[in-house]
């Protein structure tokens, strides 16, 4: 649609025009979806639905529309299977130090979002690391599985124990 309105005509006129022509060189002709009923339809509209629906179908990561705190916390939770295929403890160090730094600069920057990131310890990052490339067989042999005692009575622990901040009556 490169052509111009011409003056004098009216809009409505010229967009017709512009679809019968399409229409008559059959730019209309297999189109995707042809004959398929819309989605949504059902559902109010929204931009944030849209750009997600879109975002899908072009079969990006939706990830990426998520304000800067979300997407740096759902990073923190997925440190540990991020950091399992790491070789070395220099690259955990590395991942984490990168992850802590972009951290401290969403903090630093002021966000709709009201959700507090907190800072990795790559200290235990590194550890957890460490055991979970330890194999089984490193474990030392003499610490036998402890045996389950006593099943207790009731519900499976005590009332004590699960709700420390209850006192029992004394008789």
């Amino acid at each position: 649609m490169t052509e111009r309105k011409p003056v004098g005509m009216g809009f409505e006129t010229w967009i017709d025009r512009q679809i019968r022509q399409a229409r008559e060189r059959g730019a209309f002709d297999d189109l995707p979806g042809a004959g398929k009923p819309l989605t949504g339809l059902d559902r109010p509209f929204s931009v944030e639905r849209w750009a997600v629906d879109k975002a899908r179908r072009e079969g990006l990561d939706t990830e990426a529309l998520l304000p800067e705190p979300l997407r740096l916390r759902k990073e923190v939770d997925r440190l540990p299977g991020t950091v399992r295929g790491l070789r070395s403890e220099r690259e955990v160090r590395e991942l984490v130090g990168d992850l802590n730094r972009r951290i401290a600069e969403s903090l630093r920057r002021p966000s709709e979002v009201p959700v507090v990131v907190r800072r990795v310890d790559p200290d235990a990052v590194v550890e957890r690391w460490r055991d979970a490339r330890a194999p089984a067989a490193e474990a030392p042999a003499t610490e036998a599985p402890a045996a389950p005692g006593p099943a207790p009575a009731g519900r499976g622990r005590s009332r004590r124990r699960a709700f420390p901040w209850r006192r029992k009556p004394r008789d």
